[in-house]
């Protein structure tokens, strides 16, 4: 899994471009009021949809192509160049980006002549971002020893250093693996081999390189949430990084790459046919629709299946009171406030995960707020509104819309019965 490998910053190139673009002052930041109005819709704050001429290149006012042979700290075996050889537009909406045999003996890289070529693409002198929805459209490439991603680093890099900057791998798979993709965050005490991570599964024994798929993250002050194709898979919050520091506070820009060997995927062998290619249909970046993007509470019904709405049981604010569909009335029972501090209240009470299961089925209560991760709620631009102490989604049980049914914690599926909107 991602845990497993190494630095992916480490040549001193990237370094020298962060702290270029800080000295600068160029880096587009969107973490200021704009980033912070919780009470208003999600807005589209960067996007590439890679429109333009086949054979073109990159957008250079969105991405610097980095270059370079060193291994990226993961003896990695690839060139990256800045050539359209290894990133070019398609003509049909896409960016393409390739990994080739290499033909000239005078690219040089950390064992010797470079064997391969590629791309590494990213925004850390035009755009950066504190919170929100990040997500890419991408069918990624396949065979043994091709190692896609899509991920960011943070924006302090160049003087705090990695993994201190902090890492968020939203995407990344490794060709033996076909059908799995890894989601991992990487900080101080916990990066390399001890990434905290998740990865998700197609069903049925799909393979990713078949398609495109939708890989995104949603992120907000109590915690980031990964998901494929709309459907949430991981939950990580402060609580997970072993008292450690979470560095999950301040802007960060985007990376894709298309990498060959290193020390997770392996080596390309005998079956691995080249070119690869990783082909991107878009990269868009949003505010947070959700309550705890960092700023005002806002407060209004939370509406599920059926049009109805999350209600407290007789409107009763006793711990342990049971949450509910109902009709829609408008009651105090029916307003909830979703909270910067990443809490959904009603009557004075947090919306609570009984007991603190991870459960499936796990009932979802009205308790006095505490602090802990029962209690700590992320809604995503998928409307899934994910418990970050589970990891796991708000759910209308037994996929009813019927008054009174019951709401629960169940892993995260994409269906309607888990679907929610905060008015």
């Amino acid at each position: 899994m991602a845990a497993h490998r190494a630095r992916r910053w480490s040549f001193g190139g990237l370094v020298l471009l962060i702290t270029t673009a800080l000295a600068s002052a160029i880096l587009f930041n969107t973490s200021g009021p704009a980033t912070n109005q919780a009470n208003a819709a999600a807005a589209q704050t960067w996007s590439d949809d890679f429109d333009g001429a086949a054979g073109s290149a990159p957008d250079p006012s969105k991405w610097t192509l980095e270059t370079g042979g060193s291994g990226n700290g993961n003896n990695e075996l690839q060139y990256y160049t800045n050539s359209t050889d290894n990133a070019a537009l398609d003509g049909k909406g896409n960016l393409v980006v390739t990994a080739r045999k290499n033909s000239d003996p005078g690219l040089q890289c950390w064992y010797g002549t470079c064997q391969y070529t590629s791309a590494r693409l990213n925004t850390a002198k035009t755009f950066t971002q504190k919170y929100g929805h990040f997500e890419a459209r991408i069918k990624i490439p396949r065979g043994q020893g091709i190692w896609p991603a899509f991920w960011m680093l943070g924006d302090d890099l160049g003087s705090v250093g990695w993994p201190d900057s902090g890492e968020i791998d939203i995407m990344e798979n490794v060709g033996n693996e076909p059908g799995t993709v890894h989601g991992t965050l990487h900080g101080p005490g916990y990066s390399g081999a001890g990434g905290i991570g998740a990865s998700y599964t197609l069903p049925n024994g799909e393979v990713f390189a078949d398609d495109f798929h939708v890989f995104a993250v949603d992120w907000s002050p109590s915690g980031i949430t990964w998901s494929v194709d709309g459907r949430a898979y991981q939950t990580r919050g402060p609580a997970d990084v072993g008292g450690n520091k979470w560095v999950y506070d301040h802007p960060f820009f985007l990376i894709l790459n298309l990498a060959v060997g290193g020390n997770w995927p392996g080596s390309p062998d005998a079956g691995t046919s080249f070119p690869q290619t990783m082909t991107i249909d878009y990269v868009h970046v949003t505010t947070s629709d959700s309550g705890d993007s960092g700023g005002t509470p806002r407060t209004g019904a939370i509406k599920g299946i059926g049009g109805m709405c999350a209600d407290v049981a007789g409107a009763s604010s006793a711990d342990g009171t049971p949450i509910q569909l109902h009709n829609c009335t408008g009651h105090e029972a029916q307003k909830w406030t979703a909270g910067s501090d990443g809490t959904v209240r009603a009557l004075g009470k947090c919306l609570d995960v009984k007991g603190g299961s991870h459960d499936d089925g796990a009932a979802v209560q009205l308790y006095t707020c505490n602090g802990t991760a029962a209690q700590q709620w992320t809604h995503t631009a998928a409307r899934d509104l994910v418990n970050t102490g589970s990891g796991k989604c708000l759910d209308a049980k037994d996929n009813s819309s019927a008054d009174g049914t019951r709401l629960q914690i169940w892993t995260c599926t994409g269906a309607a019965n888990q679907k929610w909107t905060i008015a």
